[in-house]
């Protein structure tokens, strides 16, 4: 009898200890640790987070997000971390390398995809084999973040992922992402209706990172020039990109600031289209200091490219 007793008692113990060691918080009661493999998604998280979170983004907002080199102090990041906050599909093939070091860690960090619950675009692009190296959005474009309304429901998913592991600030985190909203709601009428004269405008993209963008706002992506994401055009796909182009009378090119800019004025140059430099992510501009002020950014200097201003 004493010896079922003990066992019981050691059992509920271990049960009791494996239960604090799974919700125990890796924060030590201040702000929520948090790792987001994008600015964007720092940005959102700080939004509907407030004080109450400590993000840091592990991809450099001025830099190609899909080849990001996993440094000591990034290993550092991810291992503190409550929560990491990624963008998914194949958008950080540079992030499973680095998880896999977490999995002798006593706590692993929650995990928050933010593609799921999202509506993707381009899903029939073929799968990529393992050993090729390109970043090919192989199961979706994953640049999902530059439509606006899709910071609803990658909002809304932060809120629920910040609840669980601080169920005491979830009202304080509805709140905040409520006043959010408000904001996010005037900026899409301010940015609709300054871009409604160039509804069905035809444009060129570098890297096909504006599907999404490009949908909300009513603009026709003709051509990427890059044919496959991340790989250069050959001489023969440059020239029938320029005679396409011609035909098309296509005004505006698009290019990241990443982008080669030699290869961005011989494509403008020759096709006569006008350059648009619009910022991916937040920070990769001065002036894209937030969410909002990334989108107001992207859309004046589309408005200019299209204005020739």
């Amino acid at each position: 009898m004493l010896r079922a007793l003990l066992g019981a008692a050691l059992a509920f113990w271990a049960a009791a200890a494996a239960a604090w060691w799974t919700a125990a918080p890796a924060w030590g009661g201040g702000p929520l640790a948090v790792v987001a493999t994008s600015t964007d998604l720092k940005a959102l998280l700080e939004e509907v987070g407030g004080e109450r979170v400590r993000v840091e983004a592990l991809a450099p907002p001025g830099q190609d997000p899909h080849t990001i080199e996993v440094t000591p102090g990034r290993l550092a990041a991810l291992q503190g971390a409550a929560l990491i906050v990624r963008v998914g599909l194949d958008h950080e093939p540079w992030l499973a390398p680095a998880l896999r070091t977490l999995r002798g860690r006593r706590v692993p960090p929650a995990d928050l995809d933010c593609s799921r619950g999202i509506a993707l675009l381009q899903t029939e692009t073929a799968r990529v084999r393992p050993e090729r190296g390109e970043h090919v959005h192989g199961f979706g474009n994953t640049h999902y973040w530059l439509d606006p309304e899709n910071a609803r429901p990658i909002t809304a998913a932060m809120v629920a992922a910040l609840g669980r592991l601080a169920p005491e600030n979830r009202t304080g985190f509805e709140s905040r992402r409520a006043e959010f909203l408000k904001r996010l709601d005037a900026g899409l009428t301010r940015w609709s209706a300054a871009l409604a004269p160039y509804r069905g405008a035809k444009v060129v993209v570098v890297h096909e990172s504006w599907p999404y963008f490009a949908g909300r706002f009513g603009l026709q992506i003709v051509a990427a020039v890059e044919p496959t994401p991340g790989v250069p055009p050959s001489p023969a796909y440059l020239a029938s990109l320029i005679s396409r182009m011609k035909q098309a009378q296509v005004r505006v090119l698009i290019a990241e600031p990443y982008a080669s800019a030699s290869l961005v004025e011989q494509v403008a140059t020759r096709s006569g289209a006008r350059i648009a430099r619009l910022a991916p992510s937040v920070g990769a501009d001065p002036e894209a200091r937030d969410y909002v002020g990334l989108i107001d950014l992207d859309v004046k200097r589309l408005v200019d490219a299209f204005s020739g201003r």
